[in-house]
């Protein structure tokens, strides 16, 4: 499988955590792994929610999460945030 290697800020923790991420999955996949990641590199100081949403940290734009890392362009170095 392949995988890039992504860094995601968390504005709540003021922290950011490099991940691997798959890129054939679909984005609603990744992002729940990630919300289970951060809450465990966290000590639990992050709960996600519903409202919980992963956007590009460069441009602050929302990520579709119906689409595979691959359609959206997602490659190593990119920035994501959690939100």
């Amino acid at each position: 499988m392949d995988k890039v290697l992504v860094n995601v800020f968390v504005p709540m923790l003021n922290t950011s955590y490099d991940m691997f991420i798959p890129l054939t999955s679909q984005m609603h996949e990744v992002l729940m792994l990630i919300k289970k990641a951060v809450n465990e590199l966290s000590d639990g100081r992050f709960i996600a929610n519903d409202n919980t949403a992963i956007c590009h940290r460069d441009n602050g734009g929302i990520i579709d999460i119906n689409l595979s890392v691959y359609e959206l362009g997602i490659h190593n170095g990119s920035r994501l945030m959690l939100i």
